[in-house]
């Protein structure tokens, strides 16, 4: 089987649990086609360089997958008829990296960092 890095970005008009859904369309197929998903990583509404098909942000996707061709060739041609997707990319590598993405590892790191210092002096709020 083939090792693959698959992104996706989905229309900023759907929510991320649709997003969330999509990723989760995508992995049924790999299933099916007797491949499978190693890692799936959402990272969110995020903004575009330019437009794409008139939308400014896109919900990004990264899956790590290995499968036959045959099912990711499936995978891209479902992508291409669901209305909701906007860009896809695969690229072939030759092994999965399973690490957090630097994006993720990054937002990773601040939320270690915001917990080591505590609660902030001006969050006192009334309830």
């Amino acid at each position: 089987m083939a090792l693959y890095e698959h992104t996706v970005m989905s229309r900023q008009d759907i929510s991320a649990q649709q997003a969330e859904a999509l990723n989760d369309t995508i992995k049924d197929l790999i299933v099916a086609g007797g491949g499978s998903v190693a890692k799936i990583e959402y990272w969110g509404l995020r903004n575009l360089t330019y437009r794409v098909k008139k939308n400014r942000k896109a919900h990004y996707s990264l899956l790590a997958i290995d499968c036959p061709p045959p099912a990711m060739a499936e995978v891209e041609r479902q992508l291409g008829i669901n209305e909701d997707v906007l860009r896809w990319l695969t690229v072939k590598v030759e092994e999965l990296d399973l690490e957090l993405s630097p994006l993720l590892a990054r937002r990773e790191r601040e939320r270690e960092r915001d917990r080591e210092r505590g609660p902030r002096e001006d969050a006192d709020v009334v309830a």
